[in-house]
């Protein structure tokens, strides 16, 4: 089995200050090195049907199959399983719709986070977020599937002003809405020091990057407390949606045995 990198993890979900339950659904995973965070939409409690379906079709697949990969193109092979999840998981959800006329319509967003070791492979569709925390920057590392993030694209709105900008929570792409739907994957460079933030949008509409960062900087040394305090600052600025955040620092790498030149070889075998 691959080495995987020491990570630390933390979760908190909160049904925020508006809404009277909670659509969000998280899954962390130390023993398999991975994340998974969604955001339900679409009738009475079938959002909260749908992030549940994609988060626990992922979780079983990532469970089931990560453990089976081989040496030879890991990264391709933890790519293609990610990709594969997600779109179980949009069947999963096209078919409970179909079988429940009161899940009907109903969708999410998801982002899901593998680290095997030192990558990280992202999966996402809609506009539930990573961020990535390294030495003094944050950076937001997923591109949301949103109106206003193609507006953006367009020239039309101004980045600053996006948070003000109407039907701004208005997805382009979610799972469980079409047969056809694209999940969109990118692999990062991890080094050790990393802190990785999922969120759903109850947390980066409430929070700009500046906030989001000051309060992982503040409570780094305390996974556990830097969510409560990113909730808590979310629910203080209104708390308008559910508020997801799922935090993973990377402490260490795993070092491969035999050095660059083994893994090029056992690659190319």
């Amino acid at each position: 089995m691959s080495p995987k990198p020491k990570l630390e993890f933390a979760a908190r979900t909160d049904a925020g200050m508006v809404r009277a339950h909670n659509e969000d659904a998280i899954h962390a995973s130390p023993e398999h090195a991975f994340a998974v965070l969604a955001d339900g939409m679409g009738g009475y409690n079938a959002g909260e049907v749908a992030s549940a379906m994609a988060v626990d079709t992922v979780r079983l697949r990532l469970q089931a199959d990560l453990p089976k990969l081989s040496e030879r193109r890991r990264d391709t092979q933890v790519l293609q399983l990610l990709n594969a999840s997600v779109h179980d998981a949009n069947k999963a959800i096209l078919a409970a719709a179909e079988a429940d006329p009161a899940c009907h319509g109903m969708g999410t967003t998801i982002v899901a986070a593998v680290f095997d070791e030192d990558r990280l492979t992202l999966a996402h569709v809609g506009d539930s977020r990573a961020y990535r925390l390294r030495g003094e920057e944050l950076v937001q590392i997923t591109k949301d599937h949103s109106l206003v993030q193609e507006q953006i694209d367009a020239g039309l709105v101004d980045p600053e002003s996006a948070a003000y900008a109407l039907h701004r929570n208005l997805v382009t792409r979610a799972v469980g809405v079409d047969p056809e739907m694209d999940v969109e994957l990118h692999v990062h460079a991890v080094e050790e020091g990393d802190l990785y933030l999922l969120c759903s949008d109850g947390l980066s509409d409430m929070l700009d990057a500046g906030s989001m960062k000051g309060i992982l900087q503040e409570h780094r040394a305390s996974l556990d407390t830097a969510c409560e305090m990113l909730v808590a600052q979310a629910n203080a600025q209104g708390g308008h949606d559910n508020i997801s955040v799922v935090l993973i620092q990377v402490s260490a790498l795993s070092s491969q045995p035999g050095g660059v030149l083994s893994r090029v070889l056992k690659w190319i075998s």
